[in-house]
C-alpha cells in the first residue's frame, strides 16, 4: 500500500516538543526578568560619590525636604541640591571631613567652578513618560508615597517599583494616598486607620477636584 505521508512527518513530534520547550524557556525567562525587582528596580541602591545620610539630616537634624530639593513645589523635577546649599552648612559643620572632599572640590573655595559632584540618579522615569512633582505634592501626595521612608535611609534606594501599573493603582484610587497639605513632607505621618485614610483622602479629593488621568495620554505626551 502506498505511503501517503512524507518522511519528514516522522520527525514532526520531536520538532513540536523542541518548540514547546523553547517557548517555555522564553516565557519563563521573560516572567523572571519583567516581573521581578531586577526589572522594576526595587532595592536599587547605587554608591554615591558623597556618602549622604538622610537619617542624619532629616531624622536627627529635622531638616525639611524642601531645603535641599527646593524646586519640588514649583517645578516638574525635584532638583538635586547645588554645592552652595551643602556648603551653607558645611563651611562650619565638619568642614574638613574627608567624606566631603568631592563637595569641597566643586565649591572651590567659594568660586563654585570646580568639578561637579557626579551624583548617581536612583529614581528614573522613562523619557517617554511625563511626571510632574509639583502637581503631586501640591495635591497631598507625600514624598513617602513614591520614595518610602527616605528619612530612615542611610543610603537612598528605590522603595517602590514606579511601574505603569503601580502609578495607575494610585490614579484610580487617589483617596488611599492623599494627606493633609501640612503633612506632605512629614515622613512619619500616618492615618489612624485605613478607614480614616479614605475619609481624609475623599475629603481632599473632593475639595481639590483631584481627577488623575488613567488613559495613555495622561502620562505619555
Amino acid at each position: 500500500m502506498a505511503n501517503f505521508f512524507p518522511k519528514w512527518i516522522n520527525s514532526l513530534p520531536w520538532k513540536v516538543v523542541l518548540m514547546v520547550c523553547v517557548l517555555s524557556l522564553l516565557v519563563t525567562g521573560g516572567l523572571a526578568y519583567y516581573f521581578t525587582p531586577k526589572y522594576t528596580r526595587v532595592g536599587y541602591q547605587p554608591t554615591q560619590p558623597v556618602p549622604y545620610s538622610h537619617v542624619i539630616h532629616v531624622q536627627e537634624l529635622g531638616m525639611d525636604c524642601r531645603y535641599c530639593h527646593s524646586f519640588v513645589e514649583v517645578a516638574s523635577h525635584s532638583n538635586i541640591p547645588g554645592t552652595q546649599t551643602c556648603m551653607a552648612c558645611h563651611t562650619q559643620v565638619k568642614p574638613d571631613s574627608p567624606k566631603l572632599e568631592a563637595v569641597r572640590a566643586a565649591w572651590n573655595k567659594g568660586a563654585g567652578d570646580g568639578p561637579p559632584v557626579n551624583w548617581v540618579k536612583v529614581h528614573k522615569v522613562p523619557d517617554y513618560t511625563y511626571f510632574n512633582h509639583a502637581a503631586h505634592v501640591n495635591r497631598g501626595v507625600s514624598c513617602f508615597s513614591c520614595h518610602g521612608a527616605i528619612n530612615d535611609m542611610q543610603v537612598v534606594y528605590q522603595h517602590e517599583p514606579q511601574s505603569m501599573a503601580w502609578c495607575l493603582d494610585c490614579h484610580r484610587a487617589p483617596e488611599n494616598h492623599l494627606r493633609p497639605p501640612s503633612e506632605v513632607y512629614n515622613m512619619d505621618w500616618k492615618a489612624s486607620s485605613p478607614a480614616e485614610q479614605r475619609r481624609i483622602g475623599e475629603k481632599f479629593k473632593h475639595e481639590w477636584d483631584v481627577n488623575p488621568p488613567v488613559t495613555c495620554g495622561g502620562c505619555h505626551r
